[in-house]
């Protein structure tokens, strides 16, 4: 079933046969997890196929450090840090990261320069705090600064909702995450770097004569498992950021609030497993065909043509029946004059009520200012539509 929305006297919507498969019952299953919050993505298409407490703000733990690598990655690739790049460990870092301070750590040595290459290792493989600390203090002064930066990335990659306050994930009151967050941030470091991501399938780094073993559940359980992160602290529970590729297609998965180590194993294999057979895949459009049309003011035409970049696809889950709906959703009015290529819209998917797949939308075509007569008359539209809304 397809709904008109806020903008409804602008769009005109959907072709018959999408609204042909959207009025026909769609499947969902019910799958249940001891994670008390947990989220599931198709990495091409950024469909979320199960969530449960998706939005609920949380402590990240050691899940924080994906962002720290980010941040680490993202000055790599524009070229303000290489991998031979040398660190200090310092006193401080040292005694709150480093071997006797009770949690995660690389075994660095105080006084010790470090090459970034080994750090980043460090912190991927051993979840090492002195390693992502070391990192902070070289780039930024201090792991408050480079908090700082943490969220100025955060914003611009598209986290609405986390707060990150230091490198490491190590309890604060003000750094909290939310399971849609993570889900995204893995999807954005696989996508933008694909030969840095490859790290986080290395099983094991050996440093300072200490060999660690790289605590992903899913390594060598599931097929095709090759990243991310774990975590844990007493007030988030154990927890992790997980992805696995078959047979061309990759899955995304964060779970939280496990009761231990061997639950968390227990359901994230589960989980990733049931990703991979559960859900069919539906074809919407093709790269370039036209989604749907929205409404312009003061242009030659009434309405602009949109589309996707890219084809558009959902993965629809097998099992109980249940529908789907699209709105194509915008704020208007839309001003001529409009250029192909203008984002101006996105359609969202929602199934059981819940958004599942948001994808941009672009004008298609030009459309030039209209004449002054066009203009007069979309203006006395525009009148009428607000009186009724008023």
């Amino acid at each position: 079933m397809i709904s008109l929305g806020s903008q409804s006297s602008f769009i005109k919507w959907l072709g018959a046969v999408l609204l042909a498969l959207f009025i026909t019952p769609a499947l969902a299953q019910n799958f249940q997890t001891k994670a008390k919050q947990a989220l599931l993505m198709d990495y091409e298409s950024g469909t979320v196929l199960y969530q449960k407490n998706a939005d609920q703000l949380m402590p990240p733990a050691s899940m924080a450090k994906l962002m720290t690598m980010e941040v680490v990655f993202n000055a790599i690739t524009t070229g303000e840090l290489d991998f031979d790049t040398p660190f200090r460990i310092s006193a401080d870092v040292w005694r709150r990261g480093g071997a006797n301070s009770g949690g995660s750590t690389m075994f660095a040595v105080l006084n010790s320069d470090i090459r970034l290459e080994d750090l980043i290792r460090g912190v991927i493989i051993q979840s090492g705090n002195d390693a992502a600390m070391a990192i902070a203090e070289g780039m930024a002064g201090s792991e408050t600064a480079f908090a700082g930066l943490m969220n100025q990335r955060a914003r611009k990659i598209g986290l609405e909702d986390s707060n990150f306050t230091n490198s490491t994930g190590l309890p604060d009151p003000d750094q909290r995450v939310t399971a849609r967050d993570l889900a995204k941030l893995a999807r954005h470091l696989i996508m933008t770097y694909p030969e840095l991501y490859k790290i986080y399938s290395e099983t094991e780094f050996k440093w300072n004569k200490v060999n660690q073993r790289n605590r992903n559940p899913i390594l060598g359980k599931v097929a095709g498992a090759d990243g991310l992160k774990t975590g844990y602290t007493e007030a988030s529970g154990y927890g992790m950021v997980g992805s696995a590729e078959q047979n061309g297609r990759r899955i995304i998965m964060v779970l939280n609030g496990m009761a231990s180590k061997r639950e968390r194993s227990n359901e994230a294999v589960k989980m990733m497993r049931w990703s991979f057979r559960a859900f069919k895949p539906i074809d919407l459009f093709e790269d370039g065909e036209i989604v749907g049309e929205a409404g312009v003011y003061g242009g030659e035409k009434s309405g602009v043509e949109l589309k996707a970049r890219g084809p558009l696809k959902i993965f629809v889950p097998i099992g109980f029946q249940d529908r789907l709906k699209a709105d194509i959703v915008f704020t208007g009015p839309i001003m001529a004059p409009v250029e192909a290529g203008d984002r101006l819209a996105k359609l969202q998917i929602r199934m059981d009520g819940k958004v599942t797949q948001e994808t941009p939308l672009y004008a298609a075509e030009d459309v030039a200012e209209g004449t002054i007569t066009q203009r007069a008359m979309d203006a006395m539209q525009e009148l009428i539509v607000s009186v009724f809304r008023f």
